[in-house]
């Protein structure tokens, strides 16, 4: 990426994701490779007044902890892991892996053990953000690592990255302000009613929104972003889904996922690749076996699957859910360690309808509200 889409992305992300205001304190995470794009931020956190403070990691120091830590040294949580979520008043996050499969031999209990010594943290984070104390953006930085996952060489995914924030706009603060226009028009449509049906390959599934608030996500809790979404009832959830499309959570690649649900529970799941894996995930907490969140993805600039979830969930057509933790200002009750997003493309086929009334059919929205 160069240097002045750099400086554009750094700009957007500070003024208009975080819309930082003089002596804000603002924590900016990320690895080594995430520096171009860390020290813009920084710069245009000073010049906006705020007080930047970068908490850069090593990605081999949390596999060596993994691997080699006792049950104690998994759950400590150093001050500055807490003070960016407990007293920060905003937060950014880059994405910027050397290796997506680092974590894929550890331990899945030993996981367990430091997602669960987190989950107060979590759950701290989400209140300060939905009461408006803490201002949060999570991104992410081109490397030849997630170009590979995406199997396009670095020069091309770089330029889907360009393409998905609006950044080759010569104002893409406007686009997402369009963005954002476009999606409240779905929303005002949907919020008035009461029950989700979504019927596609190998999936037919029901759950109640009643008395939950649709949320808007125009770029600024991720970047990029495109999407709506809701904190379902939690104990609505009945029937069964396939996700056809592959995703990476802690360094593995958990394929073809299918669930069935009761009464809001995942009773049964199984996976082409990993499945292990994903009965672990499940068996977290309680919470891990509802879901959190119910979205639809609206970014017509995404196009393609790149095995991230930051992209691929926001991918216009599309529906997703999360098993696990969900937002509170959605109206979500549910708590958990995890917060898992799964994709169900209805794009070649498969629609949602609302009250019986369809709202997206084969990935295209009925409703402009």
């Amino acid at each position: 990426m160069d240097g002045t889409r750099i400086e554009r992305l750094a700009r957007v992300l500070t003024e208009y994701s975080l819309e930082l205001q003089p002596e804000e304190r603002v924590v900016m995470i990320g690895s080594p490779l995430a520096a171009p794009l860390l020290l813009a931020a920084y710069q245009h956190a000073l010049r906006l007044g705020a007080f930047p403070i970068l908490d850069v990691h090593l990605p081999e120091a949390q596999e060596i902890l993994l691997r080699e830590g006792n049950d104690a040294q998994l759950q400590a949580i150093s001050p500055l892991e807490a003070f960016a979520s407990l007293e920060a008043d905003a937060r950014l996050s880059v994405i910027a892996p050397e290796n997506t499969r680092m974590l894929a031999g550890i331990d899945p209990a030993r996981q367990q053990v430091f997602s669960r010594a987190r989950a107060s943290l979590r759950e701290r984070h989400l209140e300060r953000a939905a009461q408006g104390e803490l201002k949060w953006c999570g991104t992410l930085f081109p490397t030849a690592a997630l170009a590979q996952e995406a199997d396009m060489s670095l020069r091309d995914y770089t330029e889907f990255v360009v393409r998905a924030g609006f950044l080759d706009d010569p104002d893409p603060v406007a686009r997402w302000r369009d963005l954002a226009a476009y999606q409240q028009r779905l929303i005002d449509w949907l919020t008035p009613r009461h029950e989700v049906h979504v019927v596609g390959p190998d999936t037919d599934l029901r759950l109640r929104i009643s008395g939950r608030t649709w949320i808007n996500s125009d770029g600024h809790r991720n970047f990029p972003s495109g999407e709506i979404f809701v904190g379902p009832v939690e104990d609505s959830v009945e029937g069964h889904i396939r996700f056809t499309h592959a995703t990476i959570v802690q360094g593995r690649e958990v394929e073809d996922v299918r669930l069935w649900f009761e009464r809001g529970r995942v009773v049964k799941a199984t996976a082409a690749k990993n499945q292990d894996f994903l009965e672990a995930m499940l068996n977290t907490d309680e919470g891990a076996r509802y879901l959190g969140e119910f979205a639809f993805g609206t970014n017509r600039a995404i196009d393609r699957f790149t095995r991230n979830i930051l992209f691929d969930e926001k991918i216009g057509g599309t529906i997703h859910m999360a098993l696990g933790a969900g937002y509170p200002d959605s109206g979500s009750r549910n708590q958990s360690a995890i917060h898992w997003d799964l994709i169900c493309d209805l794009r070649q086929g498969g629609q949602v309808t609302v009250d019986g009334e369809v709202f997206l059919k084969d990935g295209e929205y009925v409703v402009q509200g």
